[in-house]
């Protein structure tokens, strides 16, 4: 019997399609500078091929920009197109104008914009921004930590898979973050399980979820994944070095998507 309820729906074809988890919450920057530009450079963009080398190269070119003060400092005195090596007019001018947002706020540290997006009104200011929607403001929350759920293109083609109707943002959001409770997920990381599962292609996709790349029998999200299994051998891998020494085995650590 097909389910009428569309988070029903949703959290059955999840099962289905992806397995049981563990889809562990993804871990963004800590690089304040790596945060802005991921969120204004990401729409439209090849994420793994384009943007997420250029984010990797500007956290180590750009080391003192790892608080919003210290970005701010070299966007005075630097072309970011050519830090970036990203000539796009508009999304410079959305990290420009994100970073001027967000100093004028005191908005310093990945804290900092963790503990500023609680409030509605300065969600609702950084959407005022020329350049970001709603996607942009909980995809800029998942970059530091918070557990949101993006909704972006392959969000939707997955929901459409699973009988769900095509919804404005908000509610398929809603349906999405009601699917994750249903699952005893966090919203967070099935949001990326789906996402990570949706840029397979088709006919990879029907086989189900992958496996650990070392052979261990635990399920992931994605075959491609550089995430390990809690029960692997072999050391979790992140790019982003502030956060890799630290990490646990088996932690998701995630730089970030394409839309």
């Amino acid at each position: 019997m097909i389910a009428s309820n569309p988070s029903q729906r949703l959290a059955d074809h999840v099962r289905y399609s992806l397995g049981s988890g563990p889809f562990l919450q993804p871990g963004g920057w800590t690089h304040m500078g790596a945060v802005i530009c991921d969120v204004s450079f990401q729409p439209r963009c090849n994420y793994e091929r384009t943007l997420r080398p250029r984010l990797l190269h500007l956290q180590l070119s750009w080391a003192d920009a790892r608080t919003v003060r210290g970005f701010q400092r070299r966007l005075v005195t630097e072309d970011l197109a050519v830090a970036m090596k990203f000539n796009h007019a508009q999304k410079v001018a959305t990290a420009h104008a994100i970073t001027d947002l967000l100093a004028a706020d005191g908005v310093d540290t990945r804290e900092d914009l963790y503990a500023w997006l609680d409030h509605q009104a300065n969600r609702a200011a950084l959407r005022a921004v020329k350049g970001v929607g709603p996607k942009s403001i909980d995809y800029i929350g998942n970059l530091v930590g918070r557990s949101h759920v993006a909704v972006d293109v392959h969000l939707r083609a997955f929901a459409v898979d699973a009988g769900v109707p095509d919804l404005p943002y908000a509610r398929l959001r809603a349906v999405y973050e009601e699917a994750a409770a249903l699952l005893g997920h966090d919203k967070g990381g099935l949001e990326h399980a789906v996402w990570r599962h949706s840029r397979r292609p088709r006919s990879q996709q029907a086989s189900g979820p992958g496996r650990c790349r070392c052979g261990c029998s635990r399920l992931i999200c994605s075959p491609s994944s550089w995430t390990l299994s809690p029960v692997c051998p072999l050391p979790a891998v992140s790019e982003d070095p502030a956060v890799a020494p630290s990490t646990p085995r088996g932690t998701l650590l995630w730089l970030g998507r394409e839309p």
